[in-house]
């Protein structure tokens, strides 16, 4: 492998979580991403509160994440080699984090009314 191309990511992603999961994980990604844009174009503006839960729910979302991937790829923390594998880590829990974040503001935004309205 010499070349890094978007179609040998989707062949590595699908060897790892198997076709089906790895697919239902986009598709669950893009439904998330549009209705994050959905609700920031209707509220036009953050609300505060709701962005403090998101936040807080952070570490959650990047410990699930990163044991979600050792269990996908059958690995431990005493099968970290070096330091490649401490940055990747590291990326699989700041986007767990970040991805949490965008849910819980999006599901609250959907399901609760913006805070001035009553």
């Amino acid at each position: 492998m010499q070349d890094l191309t978007v179609t040998t990511l989707i062949a590595v992603f699908e060897e790892i979580f198997g076709r089906t999961l790895f697919w239902a994980m986009v598709t669950a990604a893009a439904l998330v991403t549009v209705a994050y844009v959905y609700v920031l174009i209707r509220d036009r503006s953050v609300s505060w509160r709701k962005f403090l839960w998101a936040q807080l729910s952070m570490p959650i979302g990047a410990i699930a994440a990163v044991l979600f991937v050792q269990g996908m790829t059958r690995s431990g923390f005493s099968d970290i080699g070096g330091p490649i594998d401490v940055v990747v880590l590291l990326g699989v829990a700041a986007g767990g984090a970040v991805g949490m974040a965008i849910c819980i503001y999006t599901v609250q935004s959907l399901f609760w009314r913006p805070d001035g309205e009553t």
